[in-house]
């Protein structure tokens, strides 16, 4: 019969070194000022922030659960950030009895700054240490997360995040290249990709216009584009997902955030130009309610295709 020997007794100097360390990298990464990273969000608040940026939605009583915290407290957070349009609530699909909290525009803007200034203020902390030292402190870092269970299961690896320099021309080259690598389209399709991307910068205007991008890792994985067909009716353009993150519903919280971004924005419809090779898209816009209105063959980019136009009402 075997037994399980009782864990040694927790030292005095071990707990202290502990505590100390806690309290010298609080310090050292500014968590105890009013403000993280110099942001009117409180450090839980903006770790709230976060996951729902790397969430499809969670519920209140996720977050608890997540983030170890107190449905009272939460409650109270929640009601701030709320009052501050940075969250709202939808009913969930799969359970009507479920809210979901998920940022609003405000709010992934927020989430961006916030990102922002923890990239520039992380750079900071790292510059100044030589190159084997950033080594060891990772490796140190990565043995602790290790040591106490690893990272936690909200951290999906993912976020969407409003474009910035640099996007324009990653939705450029990943569309000539992944759909060469999975349609055999030539180089044609990415001048076409190039064309529309400019057209769209040009004429950015934010209140009508928007460019989501999923990143992971801190690199682009995916790009959505809301701009204006006439008054009334959005377009949706350059959807793409990179294929190592298919099946984490990038692709669908991508296309959700753009019908969001489009009914804020005052459209009543929504439109889009697909082919009728894109058989994962167009199952997507089917099951998002897009209707197939209109079909025309072509050829384009060295293949005989059939365009197809979807819309929805929004």
């Amino acid at each position: 019969m075997s037994s399980t020997l009782p864990p040694d007794p927790v030292s005095g100097p071990h707990i202290e070194a502990v505590r100390q360390f806690n309290r010298f990298i609080t310090v050292h990464a500014g968590l105890l000022r009013e403000g993280l990273l110099d942001s009117p969000w409180t450090l839980t608040e903006a770790r709230i922030i976060f996951e729902l940026a790397h969430s499809t939605g969670l519920t209140a009583r996720d977050l608890c659960r997540l983030l170890d915290l107190d449905p009272g407290y939460v409650s109270r957070i929640l009601k701030r950030l709320r009052s501050a349009d940075v969250i709202d609530r939808r009913r969930s699909e799969q359970d009507a009895r479920q809210m979901l909290l998920r940022l609003t525009i405000a709010g992934r803007e927020a989430f961006d700054r916030l990102n922002r200034a923890s990239v520039r203020q992380t750079s900071g902390l790292l510059a100044p240490l030589a190159s084997s030292d950033r080594q060891r402190l990772v490796a140190c870092m990565q043995s602790i997360e290790d040591i106490f269970g690893g990272a936690p299961e909200s951290a999906q690896g993912w976020l969407l995040r409003p474009h910035r320099s640099g996007d324009p021309g990653w939705i450029v080259e990943a569309h000539g290249r992944l759909y060469g690598e999975e349609y055999g389209w030539d180089i044609t399709f990415e001048a076409l990709v190039a064309r529309i991307v400019a057209e769209v910068i040009d004429g950015f205007d934010p209140v009508r216009d928007c460019i989501w991008i999923a990143e992971r890792d801190g690199r682009p994985v995916g790009s959505a584009v809301v701009v204006a067909r006439d008054e009334t009716t959005a377009r949706l353009r350059l959807v793409l997902v990179d294929p190592r993150v298919r099946g984490h519903g990038i692709g669908r919280r991508l296309v959700e955030e753009c019908l969001r971004f489009a009914r804020e924005a005052g459209y009543r419809r929504m439109t889009l130009w697909t082919n009728n090779v894109l058989k994962d898209a167009r199952r997507l816009y089917e099951a998002m309610d897009f209707r197939l209105v209109h079909e025309e063959p072509h050829t384009s980019f060295g293949h005989d295709l059939i365009g197809e136009t979807w819309e929805r009402d929004l």
